[in-house]
């Protein structure tokens, strides 16, 4: 038996766990409309299956009108025509478990699109069966909305409906209308859309801000935000948001639907948490047994440099304690600009994106890997005529477009389009993206695809990796020390983050012998962006 066999049976799956997420737009198409759906996704589960990573993560595919790209939904359990059926679902399901592969799929719990027939009931009237599923108040005497709360896309976060005579409450684009998670009936609702998608075989959920599904019932004003001297693109920056979000009863309804999912062994759940400091939320909602298994972390997804001080400090706050939660980290996503162009010059990305790579797959808690990240891929500058993201098209040119993110993924360099769809794709491909496509890396043993494939095995060799404890050792300006230590094996992790080379302290790692070593790395000295494991 392996040593990952061994670890696997005395710690759940998830922990520790390699995922891989999917953007289902960009992933792949197999039916030449340019969008890519759940047949292309499960037509190539080889390629993710080969990574060796432990799950899937598919961001929303549900019923929607793609005001924000799925995000508002209009039947909780219906898949969207563009990406398929749920017979479709469920073959990938198939697919997936058969490739040794977790499944788990985005819960967006706060808002509804306003097409969902919940919100179209609610809005007729005053009496109907749903009229308190949302978030509805009075105007002031003077016609203005109830409070000042602001939208995250911009402008207020309340919309007059005329035939309710009311405003309703919208914390993100006018078309997701909030739910009001304080009617009992709305949580039963929504327990029941964790249930079906359970049945079906999901192996657990990501929970689309979370701390954005309870607000306060007072409708008390948001104070101001102090000012810190950085840009402010939108009227939600000048706010402290106390009162539209993160309210005292969040964590038990959380308590209900880690015990829902708990009545299916090994499912896991994992909260979103954004804002300038989500620690304490998060915290507070992975507390103990009784609530989500992990909260996922913002600190490097906007971060514009990657230091050993900002990794030695999100480490902190998470300490191998009781009852203290278990993180879960990525360096990217559908939301946050690509990290290769965020944190190293051109000339230096090969090596950064390796030395990063192996970063990721070192630090304690899970490793959430967004598609295309193994390829290296950058982020696309997308001209105006091109972009579909809501909030860059309403805060053009301030806002740095998600869909520089979300392009699609080249699996084919000479393919037409790099062989994601036969169909111009929804958005460009990124220029230099072909040459970093999936056949290409494939057939080179020095790709970075090659070395994840390598880096992540290295990780479910060791367990020390998987779920050892970490102390930092040493963080300056270049240089980050630290130590996975799990029963008597102690692994010692060096990297340097400059374009330097920089000296390892003698002191730090004593006998250790080199288990991996990338861009020159020795025991004693790293050149530019060099990484060192050693145990």
């Amino acid at each position: 038996m392996s040593m990952r066999d061994l670890s696997t049976e005395t710690r759940p799956w998830w922990r520790g766990a390699v995922i891989y997420q999917i953007y289902p737009r960009s992933f792949a198409d197999s039916n030449g409309d340019g969008i890519g759906d759940l047949p292309g996704i499960t037509a190539r589960l080889d390629h993710v299956a080969a990574l060796g990573v432990d799950a899937v993560w598919i961001s929303p595919f549900f019923t929607s009108p793609m005001r924000d790209f799925g995000y508002d939904i209009a039947d909780f359990c219906g898949v969207d025509p563009v990406f398929g059926t749920l017979s479709d679902f469920d073959a990938l399901i198939e697919r997936a478990h058969a490739l040794g592969l977790k499944v788990l799929i985005d819960q967006v719990y706060s808002h509804s699109s306003d097409q969902h027939p919940w919100f179209q009931e609610s809005r007729t009237s005053r009496t109907n069966a749903r009229a308190d599923w949302y978030v509805w108040a009075d105007a002031k005497p003077d016609g203005s909305p109830p409070n000042n709360w602001q939208s995250v896309f911009g402008g207020p976060a309340w919309t007059w409906d005329a035939r309710r005579g009311q405003y309703y409450l919208h914390n993100f684009l006018r078309e997701q209308p909030d739910l009001n998670f304080h009617n009992p009936e709305v949580q039963a609702a929504t327990l029941a859309t964790a249930k079906f998608w359970l049945d079906r075989g999901v192996d657990g959920f990501r929970l689309d801000a979370i701390n954005f599904t309870m607000h306060d019932p007072q409708l008390r004003d948001n104070p101001p935000a102090p000012d810190t001297g950085l840009p402010r693109t939108r009227p939600f920056d000048f706010q402290q948001h106390i009162y539209n979000q993160s309210h005292a009863d969040i964590p038990l309804l959380l308590e209900k639907l880690r015990a829902l999912a708990d009545l299916y062994p090994g499912r896991f759940t994992v909260a979103e948490v954004g804002g300038p400091a989500p620690e304490a939320e998060m915290h507070l909602f992975t507390a103990g047994e009784s609530r989500l298994n992990s909260a996922y972390g913002f600190n490097f997804l906007y971060a514009d440099r990657l230091t050993p001080t900002l990794v030695r400090d999100a480490v902190a706050e998470w300490p191998d304690t009781p009852g203290t939660g278990w993180p879960s980290w990525a360096f990217e996503n559908h939301d946050a600009p690509r990290a290769i162009s965020r944190w190293v010059a051109p000339p230096h990305r090969a090596a950064f994106a390796a030395m990063k790579m192996l970063l990721l797959l070192s630090l304690r808690g899970n490793a959430i890997l967004y598609y295309g990240e193994e390829l290296g891929l950058t982020q696309v500058e997308i001209g105006y005529e091109d972009l579909q993201d809501p909030e860059a098209i309403a805060n053009w040119p301030l806002t740095l477009s998600r869909d520089g993110a979300r392009t699609p993924m080249p699996w084919v360099a000479d393919a037409p389009h790099a062989g994601f769809s036969v169909a111009r794709p929804w958005l460009p491909l990124g220029p230099d993206h072909g040459m970093l496509a999936v056949d290409r890396q494939e057939a080179d043993p020095a790709s970075l695809l090659r070395l994840t494939q390598r880096l992540i095995a290295l990780r479910h060799a060791h367990p020390a990796l998987v779920e050892g404890a970490m102390e930092v050792l040493h963080a300056d300006e270049s240089l980050l020390v630290f130590a996975r230590t799990l029963a008597d094996t102690r692994i010692v992790c060096a990297f340097n983050f400059s374009d330097t080379t920089v000296a390892i302290p003698t002191d730090l790692l004593g006998s250790a012998a080199p288990v991996e070593a990338l861009n020159d790395a020795s025991l004693d000295r790293l050149p530019p962006y060099a990484a060192l494991i050693a145990r």
